[in-house]
């Protein structure tokens, strides 16, 4: 029950950054509305292609994850895109960066990124504890 309630949360987690990097694909002016961004002139290209690419690697490889038996590890690949994240912007708020509430949230969001990933990984790919008969029975 438990994996697939983590499954479901990996997946759905998925959905969302596939929306939001695909709407950053086709629309990369979201990134500004949404990380407060300046897109403009040929930075326009750039964010629309790594932004993009950020948020639909994770998504595709968390999903691959949940959803492929063997594909676990797959899991560890938003972990660490999002924990390199974090990382940054701790070292960018060390360094004197400005720093608002939306930093903070993206910082809390990153967090619980990792903390899903890396949760789901560990779970998941621990070997299923067979339950004796007596006790299935009378359960």
């Amino acid at each position: 029950m438990v994996n697939w309630v983590l499954r479901g949360a990996v997946l759905l987690w998925a959905l969302l950054f596939v929306i939001v990097g695909a709407r950053g694909l086709f629309d990369p002016a979201s990134y500004g509305e949404t990380f407060g961004i300046l897109v403009e002139g040929p930075a326009t290209n750039t964010i629309r292609a790594d932004l993009s690419a950020f948020f639909l690697v994770a998504a595709g490889a968390a999903a691959i994850g949940a959803l492929v038996p063997g594909w676990l590890r797959a899991l560890l690949v938003p972990a660490a895109l999002y924990g390199t994240a974090l990382a940054g912007r701790l070292f960018g708020a060390a360094s004197g960066d400005a720093v608002n509430s939306g930093i903070v949230q993206a910082m809390i969001i990153e967090a619980l990124t990792v903390l899903l990933m890396v949760g789901s990984w560990w779970v998941l790919s621990r070997p299923a504890v067979a339950v004796p008969a007596e006790e299935s029975a009378a359960g």
